[in-house]
């Protein structure tokens, strides 16, 4: 047992490293849920391999937000996925900024756009799409999409070429 509880201390130690200095404030500490409409919340920790293009995507099923004439919640899962560059999302800081969409009065588009947005500002990404699959509500769901290639790269390419092909 003691050899166990050596190793996994040294394990954590390890997974810590240069770790320390990246300044996020929600992982490891309790939960505070914002009350409203927060990209304040949003934290980035640098990429560790900013040379490489890949995709990083977040589901989030639970994500809720209210009717702007009417007050009525809407549901929705949103997906999220991007090129990184330099910064990335910590996933406990979108998980509680999305929360903070539970009080606020938008349309889905808006929704989408507005989360599009903040997440750019935050990382500067290469490229991002977003995508809400709301439930329907008086018998239709609505499923907006926005994306973003960084202008004059290859990524705008991609932004052109996925959006004209989305379904």
């Amino acid at each position: 047992m003691q050899n166990f509880l050596t190793f996994a201390s040294k394990f954590a130690k390890l997974m810590s490293q240069g770790r320390e200095n990246e300044g996020l404030q929600s992982l490891g500490s309790k939960t505070k849920y914002p009350d409203s409409y927060c990209p304040e919340v949003l934290e980035a920790f640098n990429n560790r391999h900013p040379d490489n293009d890949y995709w990083v995507r977040f589901n989030c099923p639970e994500f809720t937000s209210l009717c702007p004439i009417t007050g009525q919640p809407d549901f929705a899962e949103i997906r999220i996925s991007y090129i990184p560059d330099v910064k990335m999302v910590e996933s406990k800081s979108l998980k509680l900024y999305l929360f903070g969409f539970r009080n606020r009065g938008d349309f889905h588009e808006d929704c989408v756009n507005i989360i599009m947005k903040d997440l750019i500002r935050l990382m500067d990404p290469k490229y991002i799409e977003v995508t809400g699959l709301f439930t329907p509500r008086g018998g239709i769901s609505i499923y907006p999409y926005a994306n973003y290639g960084r202008p004059g790269t290859k990524y705008e390419d991609l932004a052109r070429q996925r959006f004209a092909t989305h379904e």
